[in-house]
Formats: C-alpha cells, structure tokens, sequence
C-alpha cells in the first residue's frame, strides 16, 4: 500500500464526535485508505456501501432509531459512497447528536450531493478532507526520487490513479475502463446530466485545451450548444472532480486579463484518454501543454496536504505577455514558469515583475520540479 499524505491528519481526528468526510473521484484510494484507518485504531467497525441498495434501504431518515439500535457496541462506522444516500446530513447529524461515542467516516465521489445535504446539518460536526490521485511526494516517499525521474514519462502520460502506479502492466486498458465507467456513467448518474453526448464532446474540448484560456463562446462553435448549458456542464464536471478551474490574477494594470479561467484535469492519464493519445512525451506536439497540467495539479495536491489558504491563478495581459502560474499567500506573490526543456531560455514579463515585484520567480523543469512537488514552502497551519 502506498502511505497517503492526508492519513496521520486523519487519525488525529478521531474523536468520535464529529463525522469525518473524504472526498475524491473514483478509484483514487478512499476506500482502501479508509480500511487501513480502521485497522490503525483496532476498533470494532462496520462497513457500509452507499451504492448497494440493501445499505440505502437501512440509511433512511425514518430508519434512523433502528439503524442506531443495530450498532450495538460498534465504535467506528464507515459509509462509501455517500452521496448516493438521500438526507445524509441529516441522519448522520441524528447519530451524531445521540451521542455515542461512535466514529463516523463518510467518503463521496461528488461535491454535488453530499457537500450540500451535509452542509447545514452537520455544520461544527465534520472534518472535510479531498484525497487526489497518488502525488508526487507520495510517490517520492514510495519508490525514492531516482525511481520517480525514471518513471516520469509513464505518469505524465498515464497519470497516478492508484491502479496505474501499481500494476504498470496495460495502463491504456486501466484507463479507458476508468473513463467508460466513470466518465461516461456514474458522472451521469451523480450529475443528472440528460446528454451523454453533449458531455463527450465538452470533455474531449476541454482535453485539447489544456494549458490555454477557456472561451465559452468558442466552445459553443465547437460543441453545438449554448454557452450556459456549457458552463453549468463545467461546473457539474468540477463537483464530480473531473476537472478544475484557474484564474487570472488582476492587480493594478489597465491591460490585464481578468476575467478568462484557464481549465485543467485532475488527471494527465484521464485527459490523454479522453484525446486517445498516449504517445511517449517525445512524440507529443502538446508536451507543453502536458507538463503544465501534470506541475499545477500535482501542487494542487500538495497546498491542499499542507493546508494552504492563498490563492493561485495565472496573468496574461492583453499584449500577450504571461506568466504560467502564481501563488499568493499572506499578500506575496510567488511567480513560476514551466519548461519541459531545462534548456529553454525564459524572462519573466518585465511588466509583471516591475508591477508585482514577486517574492520568488522561478522557473520549473525536468531537472527542479521534484523538489517544488515535494517540499511546502509555506509554515503550515
């Protein structure tokens, strides 16, 4: 098993009081961390499915007092897949409520459902925490640093759903039957989205626009539809951790770009599944695009293990200049531009850095990116 970041911050919040919530799409590890939590405690526990339909039957809101009365000594309670339980919040805050000294551990594949039914209910009763694909520094503190430079092509193209990292044989098969599967139907299921179709085509879009500013009004040319029904599809495709949205950083210039959103996949192995391409980093017109993706979500991951409360985005003003990604934390920026070549020769934008200042700039590549992906920078808090 591959130690996940997000566990010691997990056990430390076993107080059997408040319910604990993991999110994450499919398939990235909820489950299997969830199970070697329990076996950490030594508790006696019980497992529940939200997908099978015997554990809707019994997780209803007027089952609740029964449900209650079947725990019997149990100490810690687990619920996969909750969001396919109508009223979760309020069953879980009627348990919690009753005080007994029992541990709940919710997981959900959708922000849809089970953010907003536990929302008001369980409000100063849960701990939230997202669980991603295997990160860099996992993957650094699994197999060392050497194993992953050589392996870097192989994530850049497949991507670090667990599945992927540990059973590198047939990863385009691993890949298309994770797409079919939840891509095209339990994305549908959770999102109650009428046109598979139409999903197709906006994902397939979004996959080959990776790295570049997101026009809805293009999209709508490319797709066929209005651009509301595109951006209300965006926005269920954000809930189910499909994808996620950047934006432009704005400060004190007339010539800024302020309100484009650049849209990135939570996944590389997801993305170049959706295009079909899976071709070695060599052979690739979009490495750039690529690699852009694969830097930025892997430190996604990373601020979010660490608690980070700043913001990122990236800048481009209307004479083209760029820059690829900034954080802003406790009211410095941190500028970054990414290079697949270390060779490549870059300027940060003079306009930018005379304007901003920034505290750090730095550019990233295949020789320093391990270290930015591995390490906060930041006091964590």
């Amino acid at each position: 098993m591959i130690n996940r970041t997000i566990e010691p911050n997990l056990l430390k919040r076993f107080d059997y009081k408040k319910a604990i919530i993991i999110y994450g799409p499919r398939q990235v590890g909820k489950t299997t961390l969830v199970k070697d939590l329990v076996r950490k405690t030594n508790d006696k526990f019980i497992y529940f499915n939200g997908d099978e339909i015997i554990t809707r039957s019994l997780w209803r809101n007027d089952n609740v007092a029964t449900l209650i009365q079947s725990f019997g000594d149990i100490k810690l309670i687990v619920l996969d897949e909750a969001q396919m339980i109508e009223d979760i919040g309020s069953i879980c805050k009627q348990i919690i409520d009753a005080e007994l000294k029992i541990q709940l551990i919710l997981t959900g594949s959708s922000a849809l459902n089970i953010a907003d039914l536990t929302q008001e209910p369980l409000t100063g009763r849960k701990w939230e925490y997202f669980l991603y694909p295997i990160s860099c520094g996992e993957l650094i503190n699994h197999i060392g640093t050497p194993e992953l430079l050589r392996g870097l092509s192989r994530y850049l193209i497949f991507g670090t759903y667990p599945e992927i990292v540990t059973n590198p044989d047939n990863p385009q098969q691993i890949l298309n039957n994770l797409t079919s599967s939840y891509l095209y139907k339990d994305v549908l299921a959770l999102t109650g989205i009428k046109k598979p179709l139409l999903l197709e085509k906006i994902l397939k879009a979004l996959a080959w626009q990776i790295g570049s500013e997101v026009s809805l009004n293009e999209l709508s040319q490319i797709v066929g539809a209005d651009t509301k029904t595109i951006d209300s599809y965006i926005h269920l495709l954000e809930q189910v951790f499909v994808v996620y949205r950047l934006g432009a950083h704005s400060g004190n210039l007339r010539n800024e770009i302020n309100r484009k959103k650049k849209i990135y996949f939570y996944d590389n192995g997801i993305r170049n599944a959706l295009i079909g391409n899976y071709s070695i980093p060599e052979n690739r017109n979009d490495i750039g695009a690529l690699w852009e993706n694969y830097l930025i979500t892997e430190r996604k991951k990373l601020l979010a293990y660490n608690g980070y409360y700043g913001y990122t985005y990236f800048w481009r003003n209307k004479a083209q200049a760029e820059v690829d990604y900034i954080e802003e934390i406790d009211g410095k920026l941190y500028a970054y531009e990414f290079k697949w070549n270390p060779a490549s020769k870059t300027k940060f934008p003079k306009i930018f850095m005379e304007a901003y200042q920034p505290a750090e700039a730095r550019i990233i590549h295949r020789d320093n990116f391990w270290q930015w992906l591995k390490d906060y920078p930041y006091s964590s808090v």
